[in-house]
């Protein structure tokens, strides 16, 4: 059973930086991808980061290029954010995701799709 738990939202100003996890089980040794995922209110959701347990390939939204970095503790199996230069329109509830044999591409471009979801955590950037 996959099982994908999130921790390290809050309340952050402007310009700050925050890193989520999420900590992933249930795959064993199949090969997916996991993903970022960001609902703000009113709008869709947006896959923002995506990362594959292959080779590790990632994906950015244009958005939170140069701003955000995805990667992987294979040990540990988590997967993390880094969120830098927060702006107020990152405020949302990130989601942590999950799809098995997709590139990291379509898992962000197809983030509605995505066969495993975990419970979710807010993200606030304000002053």
């Amino acid at each position: 059973q996959v099982q994908l738990v999130e921790s390290g939202g809050g309340l952050v100003q402007p310009g700050g930086s925050l890193r989520l996890s999420c900590e992933v089980s249930g795959f064993n040794s199949e090969h997916y991808a996991i993903g970022w995922i960001r609902q703000a209110p009113g709008k869709e959701r947006e896959g923002v980061s995506c990362i594959t347990s292959r080779d590790g390939s990632t994906y950015y939204a244009d958005s939170v290029k140069g701003r955000f970095t995805i990667s992987r503790d294979s040990a540990k199996n988590t997967v993390y954010l880094q969120m830098n230069s927060l702006k107020p329109e990152d405020t949302a509830v990130y989601y942590c995701a999950g799809r098995r044999r997709i590139t990291p591409q379509a898992m962000c471009i197809m983030a509605m799709d995505a066969d495993y979801w975990g419970q979710g955590t807010q993200v606030t950037v304000s002053s």
